[in-house]
Formats: C-alpha cells, sequence, structure tokens
C-alpha cells in the first residue's frame, strides 16, 4: 500500500483527499474534498482539483490546470498548461474495454494542449488530441482530433467555428479574420488553421488581460 501524503510544501490538501506517494505537486496546487492523486502522478504548479477528482498514476498535469468537481483522469492523459476539464466531464484510456480482457499495456494517449477547455458532461474518447485553446461545448462527445481554436458541439462532436483564446466566438470577414470583442486580439484562418495575430500561442496572456470584466452574454451580441 502506497504512503499516504497528508501536506506537502506549498500545497494544499484537503483531509479528505488522497495523495499517494511518490506524487509530483507543484507550488500554489489546491486538492479539495474526497479527491484521489495515484503515485507517479505528476501535477504542475497553480493548479485546482475540485471535489472528487481522481488523477491516475503517472497521469501528467500542467501548470495552471483548473479540474472541476467529478473529473476522473486516467493513466494515459497528458494535459499541458492553462487546460480547463468542466464539472463531470468524462476521460477514457482504452477505445474497446472489455472486462475479460486486460488491456492495462495498451492505455491510449489523449493529449490535451496548452489552453484547451471541455466543457460540463463532455465526453472525450481516449486517443485523441485537443488543440490548443479548442472548445469543447457541454455534453459533447469528441470521437477525433480537434483544431487549435476550434469550437466543436454535439455527439459526435463536429467543428462549428472558432473560439478565442479568451472563450469568444469569432466572426471572421471575407479575408479571413476575426478580432475578439473582449481582448481586441486579431485572428486568422489559413486553410483549416486559426492563429493569433497579435500574442503566440505559447505566450502568457499579459496582466491587463488575465481578468475577465464582461460576461459572455453581453459580448456574444456584438
Amino acid at each position: 500500500m502506497s504512503e499516504r501524503v497528508t501536506s506537502l510544501p506549498g500545497v494544499r490538501i484537503h483531509e479528505s483527499a488522497y495523495v499517494d506517494a511518490p506524487a509530483e505537486i507543484g507550488e500554489g496546487t489546491a486538492i479539495w474534498h474526497f479527491s484521489h492523486v495515484q503515485p507517479g502522478a505528476r501535477i504542475g504548479r497553480g493548479c485546482s482539483l475540485g471535489q472528487n477528482v481522481y488523477v491516475g498514476t503517472d497521469v501528467v498535469v500542467g501548470d495552471n490546470v483548473k479540474i472541476q468537481n467529478n473529473v476522473s483522469i486516467y493513466t494515459g492523459a497528458v494535459i499541458e498548461d492553462d487546460v480547463f476539464l468542466g464539472p463531470s466531464c468524462v476521460l477514457t484510456n482504452v477505445t474497446n474495454p472489455r472486462s475479460q480482457v486486460v488491456r492495462k499495456g495498451l492505455y491510449e494517449t489523449t493529449r490535451f494542449r496548452r489552453g484547451a477547455t471541455v466543457g460540463a458532461n463532455a465526453t472525450i474518447v481516449c486517443g485523441v488530441t485537443l488543440g490548443r485553446y479548442c472548445f469543447v461545448a457541454a455534453g459533447s462527445v469528441v470521437t477525433r482530433d480537434v483544431p487549435d481554436y476550434a469550437l466543436v458541439v454535439g455527439n459526435p462532436a463536429r467543428e462549428q467555428g472558432w473560439m478565442s483564446r479568451h472563450g469568444h466566438r469569432l466572426r471572421l470577414d471575407a479575408s479571413g479574420e476575426g478580432t475578439c470583442p473582449e481582448s481586441g486580439f486579431r485572428y486568422r484562418q489559413d486553410g483549416d488553421t486559426l492563429r493569433c495575430l497579435d500574442l503566440d500561442e505559447d505566450a502568457p496572456l499579459p496582466d491587463a488581460h488575465r481578468v475577465g470584466a464582461r460576461s459572455y452574454d453581453s459580448l456574444k451580441r456584438r
């Protein structure tokens, strides 16, 4: 049986949570009620694990990742910085599970690139890659790769447009350019890809853009 970790420097672990050694957890991370982190998991700095979150062995979680209540992250998941996993979303790690057939050596890699958002109750079928700053709508079922900045909706999830880095739907003009109504950052579509013209995808947000000031509904009408 693994040793239970009850405290780590700079890490908040609720008394009802179980963290099994050895696990790596970065400074500023909070692990809330009834959550369980398995040995070998690596969780970055400034993360938040809500109530009843499970993180499996050898799972990799980057910095500033928000994992909402009732999410289980199984072995095979790789989650980069700034990812948001909504309440009760579902992740898997075997495409064709059978109780009678042991496939522990065949776990598939599911990759969540930087800044991706997964909405509440969405399901991510294993073996796919969710691109940077993509947005999976609540309740959707993702069965294939999602491009950077793409908005996907439905079962199976299909592309319905583009979302800005701040999480607003972009309206592109005839030249393929659009502006985020909240940040003012400009974006351009080139073929099947979208890129931000004003900020590199790997650059942190400037301080002036790190706190939301207006609701989604007030801006979607623009």
